[in-house]
């Protein structure tokens, strides 16, 4: 086998490709061109285009997972979504983070007027047209999430909701060169690894784990397609040096290497069990206050279904939940012990959901509403996603301050 790694000569490149990241790998007899885009790019459309009329590919490969292709192809996918299902599941606060980055390209296309991804969906209409394979070689996205949540701590962890809430109401224009720029290998080489020094294991699981799957994947479908002597390969530039050097030094079985980097690593059980150990010893003082005297007793249980009861509703009120809502949430808050798994924030969701169905207009409008404050309110499917939060957190700091009170009254 001879792997080589080589620049698509300057004498070949067309204008439309003028300055743009491609590198040739050979692998197992396929040639890979891969083409380096950013992901709200003029330019970089114009290069898909570009590469597709000039030259004749097997296949073509595109850095998407089947939900993302799913879901670009058909973009009213999220009008259909099931807010119970998802809520049930346990997907909530994956799909408000969908929302947010969604938003956050929403913006920058807002501003150049280019739909976010256009450059995927260039490579797939052209597959399409020219009755090529398709690949979708990315890891699963909520899979990819999941990973990169799992391997953060507590304080990275709260650093990246902070940018997440942060970039919803950053409204500061980001000039075009500017992204263009991100094509250029040692700027972003530099931006990866300074960011690398800060949260190594969200790099891992958003970029360098990534960029080994997709390596994989290629060698994976190109030994299902023997015909497939040329592909060309449509991935965001940060992946590029990464992909090519997997893709030329990877020796070991494809399907061993995607099981591996799909594996979901365990969570950290310490947050489980504080929780429920802080549950525990409160109603221990509890009993142990009913054992000292009946009113003591009778104090320190109220003294708990209040605090977690009224600022689990607080939550919802805040969220302008239905009164119902409000509720359900108030009694669901202090029933932790009974239902461990179950957040009150669900519960109470789920009757916000259900008293107050979501229009197809809440979700046509959803990615504009929540990029301003006010839209929080005003969307239905987006207020579902603040009530679940707010409930949350309302019903944890009456869990702590009912402890407190609860011991303090015991000593």
């Amino acid at each position: 086998m001879n792997d080589t790694v080589a620049s698509l000569p300057s004498s070949e490149t067309p204008d439309a490709l003028d300055g743009q990241p491609i590198e040739r790998v050979t692998r197992d007899g396929v040639e890979y061109v891969i083409l380096g885009t950013a992901h709200v790019s003029r330019a970089s459309v114009a290069a898909v285009e570009a590469l597709c009329e000039r030259e004749t590919f097997d296949a073509i490969a595109v850095e998407l997972c089947d939900s993302r292709a799913r879901s670009m192809l058909d973009p009213d996918a999220f009008k259909r979504m099931d807010l119970f299902q998802v809520i049930r599941q346990g997907k909530t606060g994956m799909v408000a983070a969908s929302l947010v980055l969604g938003s956050f390209q929403k913006r920058l296309a807002e501003q150049y007027g280019i739909e976010p991804g256009a450059e995927m969906k260039a490579a797939m209409q052209c597959a399409d047209r020219d009755g090529q394979p398709l690949w979708t070689v990315d890891r699963d996205v909520g899979l990819t999430l999941k990973r990169a949540w799992r391997s953060l701590g507590f304080r990275e962890k709260f650093g990246v909701l902070m940018s997440l809430v942060g970039s919803l109401f950053e409204r500061e224009d980001i000039a075009e060169h500017e992204i263009e720029k991100l094509k250029s290998g040692d700027m972003l080489e530099g931006a990866f690894s300074e960011f690398a020094k800060s949260s190594e294991g969200l790099y891992n699981g958003l970029i360098a784990e990534r960029d080994a799957f997709m390596a994989a994947r290629l060698r994976e479908q190109a030994a299902q397609a023997p015909d497939a002597r040329k592909v060309l390969v449509v991935i965001g530039a940060g992946h590029l040096k990464g992909l090519c050097t997997h893709l030329a030094e990877q020796n070991d079985d494809p399907g061993t290497r995607i099981a591996e980097l799909e594996r979901m690593p365990p969570a950290a059980r310490w947050p489980r069990y504080l929780g429920f150990g802080l549950v525990l010893a409160i109603f221990i003082a509890i009993g142990f206050a009913f054992h000292r005297s009946t009113a003591l007793g009778t104090d320190a249980l109220l003294t708990w279904v209040l605090c977690t009861g009224l600022l689990g509703a607080t939550g919802a009120i805040i969220a302008r939940g239905h009164p119902l809502s409000v509720l359900t949430s108030f009694i669901a808050a202090p029933l932790k012990p009974i239902r461990m798994a179950i957040p009150a924030g669900a519960i109470g969701a789920l009757t916000e959901v259900w008293l107050r169905k979501p229009q197809v207009s809440d979700f046509e409008g959803m990615r504009d509403d929540i990029g301003h404050w006010r839209g929080w309110w005003r969307n239905r499917v987006v207020r579902v996603f603040l009530l679940f939060t707010l409930v949350n957190i309302g019903t944890v700091i009456g869990e702590y301050i009912a402890g407190v009170h609860i011991i303090h009254s015991l000593l």
